[in-house]
């Protein structure tokens, strides 16, 4: 499967989207991330959505869903749309997982973590690959093992390659057999996995620009690969490299890394952070104070990949 496109192929103006979890303070990389898709979408006369992906409930604290919204506002990145939630959205995950599982294409899981990492390889990035442990157990087999765990539930993916072009990292492609095996669509408590409720949600809301970290560049095809079997549409994608603390160590919501709070204690003004941010990541020339309605008057996407492509690490200082 390939999708060939450039991002200025895809239909202007653009939607794209703030999806922040709601398990920490903003760090400076999440404030780049979201400042790189808002420029996109303004860039294009489109629109911001706001989506809350509060999918993983005990992680999720009310508290960080109210500060999210202030943080966002305290910069100056205004959105269009929402909040939208990802609790209470279990129908929509459900109908097309249903339709999945109607054609045949989902089976059970009864793997541990232990066992995945046992029998796994890992390839680029964080991921590993599902050897397909459980894909060929009969019914009498899965009955047995559902007896003492309940399972997850598996997508089987063909040994086909998804391609396509990002719009700041260039040609991609992943062989969804070989480079990531069958993913998780539910997991052994009933929730719905991030990679269905992600796809579902940006066809309902109208996304038609993804701007987020390199990080997740890998779980791409596999979410163009579930569009293609649901039948919606392609968004374009762009990655943007990850701002580092040193050499392979990601900024973390769980260590405060770079934490808002702190950051504008110490720059003293949002405009300050946003132009300090902007300027070490090459999407101004300076560093100079800066708002998002400031850095948009120079802003074009087409320099994106001229700025920042094959890099995956920004070192932050």
């Amino acid at each position: 499967m390939q999708d060939r496109r450039t991002p200025s192929e895809y239909a202007v103006p653009l939607k794209g989207r703030f999806a922040p979890s709601p398990t920490g303070r903003m760090h400076a990389g999440n404030v780049f991330s979201a400042l790189v898709a808002w420029l996109t979408a303004k860039a294009s006369g489109g629109t911001i959505v706001l989506r809350i992906e509060d999918l993983d409930k005990e992680r999720s604290k009310a508290c960080f869903i109210d500060d999210v919204q202030r943080d966002f506002e305290r910069l100056g990145l205004y959105w269009d749309e929402g909040p939208y939630f990802q609790h209470g959205r279990d129908e929509a995950y459900a109908a097309a997982f249903e339709e999945l599982r109607r054609r045949d294409l989902i089976y059970p899981c009864f793997c541990t973590r232990a066992d995945l990492h046992a029998a796994s390889a890992p390839h680029h990035g964080e991921k590993f690959v599902y050897p397909g442990t459980c894909r060929g157990l009969d019914e009498a087999m899965r009955a047995a093992r559902a007896a003492s765990r309940t399972p997850a539930q598996r997508l089987a993916v063909p040994d086909e390659a998804v391609s396509f072009i990002d719009g700041i990292q260039g040609p991609y492609e992943q062989n969804l057999a070989r480079e990531c095996g069958d993913f998780l669509v539910r997991r052994s408590d009933g929730a719905f996995a991030y990679q269905l409720a992600v796809v579902v949600d940006d066809a309902e809301q109208g996304v038609t620009s993804v701007v987020r970290g390199v990080d997740l560049l890998c779980s791409t095809p596999q979410q163009m690969y579930l569009q293609s079997l649901l039948g919606l549409k392609h968004p374009a994608y762009a990655h943007v490299p990850l701002i580092v603390a040193e050499h392979d160590r990601r900024l973390s919501k769980r260590d405060k890394d770079a934490a808002l709070d702190a950051l504008l204690e110490r720059f003293g003004s949002p405009r300050a952070l946003i132009g300090h941010i902007a300027g070490i990541t090459g999407l101004a020339p300076t560093c100079e104070p800066a708002s998002p309605e400031e850095l948009l008057e120079t802003f074009h996407p087409e320099a994106l990949p001229r700025t920042l492509v094959e890099l995956e690490q920004i070192r932050w200082r």
